[in-house]
């Protein structure tokens, strides 16, 4: 298939478009895909691709209410070969890095069917009452199955998980930057007799823990507080076991600016492909990341669950 040169000489400057061919050489994508590999709204993405499909560079196909884009297939030698020029101009974009961390992360969600089942279950799990069932008690079975593990709970806030963590694990340190916090958190610690866990005052990007010291990392929705996110998790790289995991629940990146005066947050949460490459530069590695809950009502907040272990 042969294209007019001069209009697509005309396409490939702008910079969305390039980044566009570049994610669609080699995949099929749907608009939302797209949009959510470039983080652009929806018009602007759907602008673009309708340009590039009307110059002949992309073919689409309608799947229910979703239709799908991919670059032209049989397009002559010397189009491919000004493509290829504009896919290794596209690579010089800042973001075209994230845009390929992105695009991973698209395609194995449409591989993850468990994913998508675990979500359709624990949807299920609250929407009916069933006399004894609760999250609370769900929490409680599930410590029992962990071993026992030196575990470092950072931005443990008062420590509700660091206290049900204690009862199984072999340590448990919680950190909080909250000099009131350490205080209420270790008193409930003496209360209840919870002999293992110990509280300390610290910040999330200099916590006072020895090096190689712990076998997993918690930071349960306090990433957001860290001035330095990058910064924190490093520093949870560095007081981890050889062998040792992270575990992050923190919230999806939204638009919910009163969240900065409401909860003191600092960062409006993350997105998947932020985290996602934040947790290997800090050198973690089988890194996984899926939204593991919703909530229904306004500002319809969602949670991520990211792991990744130290080797």
């Amino acid at each position: 298939m042969s294209l007019s040169r001069l209009k697509l000489l005309s396409l490939l400057p702008d910079q969305t478009r390039l980044r566009l061919i570049a994610i669609l050489e080699s995949q099929e994508l749907s608009v939302a895909e797209c949009q959510e590999v470039l983080n652009i709204g929806q018009s602007r993405i759907s602008s673009h691709l309708a340009q590039l499909r009307a110059a002949g560079l992309l073919r689409s196909r309608r799947d229910g209410q979703r239709v799908f884009y991919q670059l032209t297939p049989d397009l002559d030698a010397s189009t491919r070969q000004i493509l290829q020029v504009a896919i290794q101009a596209a690579r010089e974009i800042p973001a075209a890095t994230r845009d390929q961390t992105s695009l991973a992360l698209v395609i194995k969600k449409r591989q993850e069917k468990s994913v998508q089942y675990f979500n359709t279950i624990a949807g299920r799990l609250g929407r009916n009452y069933c006399p004894g069932r609760s999250w609370e008690a769900v929490g409680h079975l599930l410590i029992q199955l962990i071993s026992p593990l030196v575990i470092a709970d950072l931005g443990a806030g008062e420590g509700l998980l660091s206290q049900m963590l204690a009862i199984r694990a072999k340590k448990v340190i919680a950190v909080d930057n909250s000099p009131r916090m350490v205080e209420v958190g270790s008193g409930l610690a003496r209360k209840n007799g919870l002999d293992r866990l110990e509280y300390r005052l610290g910040d999330l990007e200099n916590p006072p823990i020895k090096a190689a010291s712990v076998d997993l990392v918690i930071l349960s929705q306090a990433l957001h507080h860290a001035v330095h996110p990058p910064r924190a998790l490093a520093a949870a790289h560095k007081i981890l076991k050889s062998g040792g995991r992270i575990c992050i629940l923190d919230l999806n990146e939204h638009q919910f600016e009163k969240a900065r005066e409401l909860y003191a947050d600092l960062w409006l949460g993350f997105s998947e492909a932020a985290l996602h490459q934040m947790l290997q530069q800090a050198g973690f590695r089988e890194v996984q990341i899926s939204i593991v809950a919703r909530e229904k009502e306004a500002p319809g907040f969602q949670t991520l669950l990211a792991t990744g272990c130290k080797s």
